[in-house]
């Protein structure tokens, strides 16, 4: 757990992604009207302006689309952690979220890497969806 690291502050637009977060599931907005899937939590989809919008529970799988590796905190809760991977995801559901890479292989994250959603602990009752790398076996489809 790290308990020194800042805790998610919900609003109402992302209290339902919080709450699945604490209970390790990754939702997503999808659009009734549209059918467009999006992330980051918001009351409007971005592709029509509908309100109609439900929650969906994302497969947790992604595709590494950029990183970056962090070697100067931003802050010092975070100076224990340099160097730490930064990363665009691509869901497989189509939707892009910015996150970690956590795991002892973080620092080996190239672009097209698989990777599968973990959960971090933030205090007793606050967890953070963050992404592990996630190698396919050989001679897996």
């Amino acid at each position: 757990m790290n308990s020194e690291l800042p805790i998610p502050v919900a609003n109402p637009d992302s209290q339902v992604y919080w709450d699945s977060a604490n209970q390790e599931r990754l939702m997503i907005r999808q659009c009734k009207a549209c059918k467009e899937l999006h992330f980051m939590p918001r009351y409007l989809c971005p592709a029509c302006w509908s309100t109609e919008l439900e929650w969906i529970q994302a497969s947790g799988l992604g595709v590494v689309h950029s990183f970056t590796v962090v070697r100067r905190a931003p802050m010092k809760e975070f100076d224990h952690l340099v160097p730490y991977v930064v990363a665009l995801i691509e869901l497989k559901e189509g939707p892009r979220m910015m996150t970690n890479i956590l795991g002892p292989d973080a620092l080996e994250t190239r672009i097209g890497d698989q990777v599968k959603v973990c959960f971090e602990a933030r205090g007793p009752d606050a967890k953070v969806p963050q992404f592990v790398r996630h190698l396919a076996q050989k001679g897996a489809n």
